[in-house]
């Protein structure tokens, strides 16, 4: 199974808000995931993100890949 690190959106129409997912890369976007590890808020001045760095870190050690926007998210921390 080849897990991955993404963005899986929640929220309602126009109001996104978006979670930091360990997911199969075979599911769909919004499709069910493995472990929750942070979010991201878009929509606040400055934009709200939490990330556990710690199952993060886990997680990466374990062979998952973080999709370009969660790195981008995660280095910019």
């Amino acid at each position: 199974m080849a897990t991955v690190i993404r963005l899986t959106r929640m929220g309602r129409k126009k109001k996104p808000f978006y979670r930091i997912v360990v997911t199969d890369s075979r599911k769909r976007r919004d499709g069910g995931w493995i472990e929750s590890i942070g979010y991201y808020n878009p929509l606040k001045e400055p934009a709200d993100i939490k990330i556990d760095t710690e199952r993060l870190n886990y997680w990466k050690s374990v062979g998952a890949k973080m999709s370009e926007r969660v790195s981008k998210l995660s280095s910019g921390k």
